[in-house]
């Protein structure tokens, strides 16, 4: 059965805001949240970025949903306290929280001052954070001298069942990696023959029969014209390839090279319409796809109506 989440956005709205609105997606029927995690916003325009796990121990407690957040170890973050943070949510809501992991970007890993590295080295990294919290969620005492550095570390505090991992995707080639290593995949929409590619690729990777997990990312006004300038508004910023959301180094950079985006090209990136079957067909084709849970995103900054219109009429759609 297809799963339909709900994307908190920590780079658009500040921390109570976005617990209410959580609160509003489980009253009307949608199913699980997923977290961002940034230090800085896309733009100056979205301005927040509050921080992600603070806000998730009270998520968890003023819902019943189960939560994942998307992270990126070993830079910003070392991974021991990644485990940590992981089991100790895990251990207090049992069943209801993963974790997304991925190379992460520039704009929020700078801020230690230390070198970022090139792709390749990048997920080396990764794969050293991912075996590392894996080790300390399994209660072994670890050791670790490679790209990232641990010392006798034991988690103490583990919950009965470990959270899942979720390997995060945006090109085939991580796709495939990613198959191999994680528990399910998470990926953005874009066309229907480009995201075969990468489910394919998923697949090839060691990924067949695991979970597949899909944000999308709409924009739902009450017209197009108002649905259109909401996603320019908003996340003109965030339709770059990955080599270049990964490389920049500030928002205002960001912001700057998003100034040569038309607005009709936003009709490429995002999915916009008034019109809640076209939605229901957008949904359908990746659910034919072999995707298990869409994770909507509500790139505007209308989130109430978003969430009590598509609760009422679109997800009842897509459970049947």
């Amino acid at each position: 059965m297809i799963k339909i989440g709900y994307q908190a956005s920590h780079e658009q709205f500040k921390p109570s805001a976005l617990l209410k609105y959580v609160q509003r997606a489980e009253e009307a029927g949608f199913q699980s949240c997923n977290s961002s995690d940034h230090f800085h916003p896309w733009s100056h325009e979205q301005g927040e970025s509050g921080f992600a796990w603070s806000w998730l121990g009270a998520a968890l407690q003023a819902t019943n949903l189960p939560f994942s957040v998307v992270n990126a170890p070993g830079q910003r973050y070392h991974p021991a306290i990644i485990a940590q943070a992981a089991a100790t949510l895990a251990e207090m809501f049992p069943n209801r929280f993963d974790i997304a992991l991925g190379t992460g970007q520039y704009l929020n890993e700078h801020i230690t001052g230390t070198v970022w590295p090139v792709k390749q080295d990048r997920n080396a990294r990764l794969k050293e954070c991912v075996d590392i919290i894996r080790a300390l969620w399994a209660g072994e005492t670890v050791t670790h001298h490679g790209l990232v550095t641990v010392e006798d570390a034991t988690l103490f505090t583990r919950p009965a069942t470990p959270p899942s991992i979720l390997g995060a995707a945006i090109t085939p080639v991580t796709a495939e990696w990613v198959g191999g290593w994680a528990d399910s995949l998470l990926t953005t929409a874009r066309p229907p023959e480009e995201l075969k590619k990468m489910v394919d690729a998923f697949h090839k990777g060691g990924g067949e029969g695991k979970p597949m997990n899909l944000k999308v990312e709409i924009s739902f006004a009450d017209s197009e014209e108002k649905a259109l300038q909401g996603a320019y508004d908003q996340w003109r910023s965030n339709i770059f390839s990955s080599s270049v959301l990964t490389e920049l180094r500030t928002a205002k950079q960001l912001q700057e090279a998003a100034q040569v985006v038309k607005k009709e090209v936003m009709k490429e990136h995002v999915l916009i319409s008034t019109d809640l079957g076209q939605y229901q067909e957008w949904f359908q084709q990746y659910i034919d796809l072999g995707f298990t849970q869409l994770i909507l995103h509500n790139v505007n900054l209308e989130q109430e109506r978003f969430i009590d219109v598509f609760g009422e009429k679109v997800l009842p759609q897509l459970a049947r």
